[in-house]
Order: C-alpha cells, then structure tokens, then sequence
C-alpha cells in the first residue's frame, strides 16, 4: 500500500512542476499571429525538419482547420529515384486557389539532400498563398542567376539503365535453438516515356536448428530463387502492353524449376499521369507455364506444362480525404478450368470528421491451384517449422483500426529529448 501511495505522490508531483502557462520560448513557438494554417498529408516527409526550416507558417493537425491542404504523393522515377508531387489544395478563403508542383530526387542523393530539395518546393508553392497574410511583408524572394546561360545536352552513357545489388545475413542463436540465413538480389531496369524494362532475382537461404529431448537434433533448411521481368511499351495515354516472364525454384513449394511466359495488355480508365493520385487498371495476361518439381505430386506428377491466363482490376486513390486500395485478381489453368484462384485485396484509410479516421485492412483468396503439393503426410516437424506448403482452400487477413485526436489544433514544435527512452 505504501508504494501505491509512493507512486500516486510521484505522478501527482509531476503535474504540479508542470508549467500552467508556456514558456516564453514555446509561446513565441506557437504565437505565430496571422500565419498560414498548413495541413502538411506527406507520408514520406521528415516533418521535423520541415517544421524547423520553414517557420512562416502554422502547421495544423487537422485538415479542417487548414487554409490550405499539401497533399502528396510519390512516383519511381527510370533512374531509380523519386517524383514527388505536391498538391496544393485551397480551403476557407483559398478555396479556388490550387496548383501542383514537383521535385525529383535522384538516386544518388542522400536523405539531407532529398529532404532540402523537397522544402525549396514546398516554400515555393505555399508563397502565393502567404502573400496574403500579414507575414507577406517579411518575405524576400532571391533568384540564382545560372552560371551559364547556354544549355548543355546531357549524354547519358548508361542510357537509362539502372542497376543494383544487395546482400544480407543474419545469424542467431540460443542454447537449444539456432537459426541462420543467407539472401542476394540483383536487378536492373530501364525507364523512359515509351518503354519500361524491369528485371529483378532474387535468392534466399534459411537454415534453423532445434535440439529435441534427449538430445535429438531435427534441422530445417528452405532454399528459394524467384526471377521476374516485364518488358512493357506505352500505346496510349491509356494503354500499354507488354511481355512478362518468371522463374521460380523453392523448397517450400516443391518446385526444381518453374517458368511462365506470357504476353499481356493493360487499359487504365484514369490517365497514366495521375498514377499518383488515382489509378484504376485492367490487366490480362495468358501464357505457357512448365513446372518441374522436386518431389512426385498429389496428382501423380513430376514434370508438366500448363496454359495459364491472369486477370486483374486495381484500384488506387490517394485524396484529401485519405487513401484507398483495392484489387480483385484471377488466375485459372486453361488446361484445366477447375484449377483456378482467386483473390481479393482492400484498404481504406478515411478522415470521417475533425481528428477522427478510420482504417480497414483485409485480403482473402480461393485456391484451387496447388499442383505442386507433395505426395505424402506432412511430418509434426515440417507442419511447425512450415517446411512444406500443405493444401488449403482458402486464405485471409482482415484488420480494423480507428484513431481519435483533440486538443491544440497547432503542431510546430519539434523536441527531440528523450526520444530514446524506454519502458519496463
């Protein structure tokens, strides 16, 4: 009883030495009379920084009490980087004034260079709308005179390609149980208005070790090698069609070697260019798929080749108002119509009203299409350790949040102490 006391007197404490009033250095923070309210909807910003190099403005926690809505969003550029595009929406006595600007990030940049290339933008596009509040008098605009004024034809020596590789491993362990694992990437892709050509493989090596009672040792090991590229040509603002190709060995799911080939075409009822706001594609694809598994199959088999065709409708829209996905995919074995799945997929992140959003998650699939499943029981050990996929006729993952936020509609502040501290 007397450390419940103790504590009570501590947490009580604590309120008291708390400030009634703000600090002279919070309030000159915070009182920042007359300034634009930005609402700043920017998932991939540092918005500590933001908040520290751009003081000109208010930044609010709620859309509804904005003057005007950023909104933005993200695009991979051909060289590897990133397009972000800055929606500037107008509300209250903005309400007609909008306009869209962007900034690309190269590859080679490092997180500073991205995040002050970013702010510059930013600053740029919130002046119109600062020019008419009482801070407009304490702006100055500079220009950078270009040290040369003839222009210089770029030759790029790679013509657009862009490669990568990567590799990792981990290794832990405790008395009875050790686990390790080794995995590399490779890709390279060509991006340009006309074409798009992306290939990737990929290679990953898991091994755990278990000793049992009695000082059995049981060890589990998957191995798995996925390659996949597209070759795609813009028709239209609308159309596209391309070639697309897959290889597939893995322990997991029985196969030595599996391979698919086949041409598609996709018609997105939005144009391309807002891709970053909205994006609603129909996709086709049908193709010769071979298979060469490891172990003979429920279905006798050790070797097949198989007609295979993919339909897709997806759907992403990323608006003031939040964000939403959505995508229903079919895939069916032409050479045998009962051999298909199906799939769904859905998000929604909405803002109801003033500090209240709501966020669904879910996917769900119907599988007829497991053709590589062992022959044979599964073991306890293979079941637990997932060392063989096992028949199922469905799947799902469904997921639902909701979120609450009162209180000062200002949020400029950034204070980094503590940040690190933990708790039991």
């Amino acid at each position: 009883m007397s450390r419940i006391c103790s504590i009570f007197v501590l947490v009580v404490s604590l309120f008291c030495l708390t400030p009634s009033r703000a600090s002279s250095q919070d309030a000159q923070a915070v009182d920042r009379t007359g300034a634009l309210r930005v609402f700043l909807d920017c998932g991939p910003c540092d918005e500590n920084y933001l908040r520290t190099e751009i003081t000109f403005i208010n930044y609010v926690r709620d859309r509804a009490d904005a003057d005007v809505h950023v909104l933005v969003t993200t695009e991979e550029t051909g060289g590897g980087g990133v397009e972000y595009t800055l929606q500037f929406i107008g509300l209250g006595r903005f309400a007609d004034v909008k306009q869209a600007l962007k900034y690309v990030a190269a590859q080679t940049n490092t997180a500073d260079e991205t995040r002050r290339g970013f702010a510059a933008v930013l600053r740029l596009g919130l002046v119109r709308y600062v020019a008419e509040t009482p801070l407009a008098s304490r702006l100055k605009v500079t220009f950078d005179a270009p040290k040369e004024a003839a222009a210089q034809v770029v030759r790029d020596p790679w013509n657009f390609w862009i490669f990568r590789i990567g590799a990792s491993t981990n290794l832990q362990g405790e008395e009875s149980q050790s686990e390790k694992s080794v995995d590399g990437s490779l890709s390279a892709n060509r991006i340009t208005e006309n074409w798009k050509m992306d290939f990737g493989v990929e290679y990953d090596y898991g091994q755990e070790t278990f000793t049992l009672e009695e000082g059995e040792i049981f060890t589990s090991v998957r191995r798995e090698l996925d390659a996949e590229g597209q070759v795609v040509k813009s028709l239209t603002s609308h159309w596209s069609a391309g070639l697309v190709g897959a290889i597939l060995s893995s322990t997991f799911r029985n196969y030595d070697l599996r391979t698919r080939l086949a041409p598609g075409i996709e018609y997105d009822v939005f144009p391309y260019a807002d891709s970053t706001r909205r994006i609603l594609t129909l996709l086709y694809t049908v193709g010769v798929e071979t298979a060469d598994y490891q172990e003979e199959t429920i279905y006798g088999k050790t070797a097949e080749n198989l007609l295979n065709q993919q339909i897709g409708v997806s759907l992403g829209l990323r608006q003031p108002w939040g964000t939403a996905s959505a995508s229903v995919e079919m895939s069916q074995y032409l050479t045998d119509l009962d051999k298909y799945q199906v799939s769904s997929f859905g998000s929604l992140d909405v803002r109801l009203f003033k500090g209240f959003s709501v966020e669904f998650f879910g996917e769900a699939s119907r599988r007829r299409d497991q053709l590589s499943l062992r022959r044979g029981d599964a073991t306890n050990e293979e079941i637990l350790v997932r060392q063989r996929e096992l028949a199922t006729g469905y799947q799902y993952e469904v997921g639902f949040g909701i979120s609450y936020s009162f209180g000062s509609i200002f949020n400029n502040v950034v204070n980094p102490r503590f940040r690190n501290v933990g708790g039991f």
